[in-house]
């Protein structure tokens, strides 16, 4: 049980998965700090200072993860911190010093800050990037599997190194609550989907929703996938914020489905956006890859979501907000002009 008006800090909070938390948190009587890299950026940050209980227990604090020692003073004097912020570059023409090394240094950076100030527990934001990588998939993934970082780097998939800024930088937080005795867990979200607070396309829906924007570089990535819902993965990491006890990694995915699921699935949902059904270069009869959450649901936890809620919850926010066209004739002609996402 929480203390009312306890203190806690929030990374990267204008993002998808930071904002959505921050409201959650105010929603259950916390304080909360949340860090972004320009708290003067109103376009960036108004979708925070809306949220109900904003003016009494919301404040935003400049920090940047390649930075060092720029989350001190937002951590200094809180009970808790939730690390959700990562750079998300798909496109970065120098991944290992814009992507790979900030996540990591700015990882053990918000380490030593939470150590500093006595910080009661850490929650990261991990990612399924960090479990199952590899040549080959297997069934079934659990908190016990890691990406293979070698592969990553030497196929160099979409997203790659964010697969490997991700594992590196939960590799380094492990061993170094180890050495220093830290109360920390790590929560591993499959991909996720839902409705948004955010103004501008979610990088995690710009994947979810590529069969319906025709992205198809990012169809290898959905082609056997794991999902959860943006509002079940927030409350999980209140859960086991509040949970005395909860240690270790957790996996928090409630639903699995290969590409050809996802496309019977939407077609029928949206037939408006003539989604396709078939996918050359992957096979029909493939099975589905599942990720654990075993040891997440033992602690007590219920997903509320299923796939369909997700996925009705994503499509409306972008069409409300005007980030998704209502028709595929409309996808069609912003791709000939070239501003699709």
């Amino acid at each position: 049980m929480v203390a009312e008006g306890e203190i806690v800090c929030v990374t990267g909070a204008s993002g998808f998965v930071g904002s959505w938390l921050v409201m959650r948190l105010l929603e259950h009587g916390y304080v909360v700090r949340a860090t972004v890299r320009d708290p003067t950026n109103m376009k960036k940050v108004k979708h925070l200072l809306d949220l109900p209980k904003s003016k009494t227990n919301l404040s935003l604090w400049k920090a940047d993860l390649s930075e060092e020692g720029s989350f001190d003073e937002a951590i200094q004097g809180c009970a808790g911190v939730f690390h959700v912020a990562t750079p998300m570059d798909f496109e970065s023409k120098d991944p290992e010093n814009e992507v790979i090394k900030p996540t990591i240094n700015g990882m053990l950076d918000i380490m030593k800050a939470c150590l500093k100030a006595n910080v009661r527990k850490l929650v990261f934001t991990s990612s399924a990037g960090t479990v199952n990588v590899e040549e080959k998939q297997k069934p079934v993934y659990d908190e016990t599997c890691w990406s293979d970082v070698d592969f990553c780097r030497r196929v160099k998939m979409t997203g790659w190194m964010y697969f490997v800024s991700k594992t590196l930088a939960e590799q380094a937080a492990w061993k170094f609550a180890e050495e220093d005795n830290m109360d920390f867990i790590s929560i591993i979200p499959t991909l996720v989907v839902g409705p948004f607070i955010m103004p501008s396309f979610p990088p995690s829906l710009i994947t979810a929703l590529s069969p319906i924007t025709r992205t198809e570089g990012h169809y290898t990535i959905i082609k056997q996938c794991q999902y959860v819902h943006l509002d079940d993965l927030c409350m999980s990491h209140i859960y086991l914020y509040e949970k005395a006890g909860s240690k270790g990694r957790y996996v928090c995915s409630s639903d699995n489905a290969t590409i050809y699921d996802l496309g019977k699935m939407l077609r029928n949902k949206y037939p408006e956006y003539n989604v396709p059904t078939k996918f050359r270069d992957f096979d029909e009869n493939m099975e589905a890859v599942s990720f654990s959450s075993k040891k997440l649901a033992d602690e007590g936890f219920e997903f509320k979501y299923s796939l369909e809620d997700m996925f009705v919850g994503a499509v409306e926010t972008c069409r409300e907000k005007g980030l998704l066209p209502k028709t595929f004739e409309e996808i069609e002609k912003n791709h000939v002009n070239g501003n699709g996402h």
